[in-house]
């Protein structure tokens, strides 16, 4: 699914990045409270995939179509207003979905260090135009100069 919110085209999609490891890591370590609502809506995927088209048995294998066209009402579909959260962007989307979206984004675009999982080989990155190498550097102004928590590179220091 995460295949079908970043796909690949001419660049490199979340498969290439390695997005579902990184939801697989993520649901045993800093998202464990994600882990009911993918239980539950992966098994509304299977209903609605099975509701929409009764030949397709799995959603990995129905067709880029088929599986198009439930993402797209799965990203339609809404909660009411009493289970809303307040706090949340796009409040009235449905929570496996934009729960899903959201780790696809972070796997697909998180600093590529090694154990993270996701964004395997800064694909991710590279995709966007963000050079790896940057590094941002104070004093960013005059107010900055003086604070202790940064050192010059050893380049700058002549």
């Amino acid at each position: 699914m995460s295949s079908r919110i970043i796909p690949t085209d001419e660049t490199p999609g979340a498969k290439e990045a390695g997005v579902v490891y990184f939801i697989d890591r993520a649901l045993v370590t800093f998202a464990t409270d994600s882990q009911a609502t993918y239980r539950e809506g992966l098994a509304h995927v299977q209903a609605l995939l099975a509701e929409t088209f009764p030949g397709a048995k799995k959603f990995s294998a129905a067709s880029l179509e088929q599986q198009d066209a439930v993402m797209e009402a799965l990203s339609k579909e809404t909660i009411p207003p009493k289970n809303r959260r307040a706090n949340r962007l796009g409040g009235n989307a449905q929570p496996f979905f934009e729960t899903l979206r959201y780790h696809t984004i972070a796997g697909f675009l998180i600093a590529p260090d090694v154990g993270r999982r996701g964004n395997r080989d800064g694909v991710g990155w590279k995709v966007i135009g963000r050079d790896p190498e940057h590094m941002f550097q104070p004093p960013f102004g005059a107010l900055d100069k003086d604070y202790p928590g940064w050192q010059p590179v050893a380049a700058e220091k002549k």
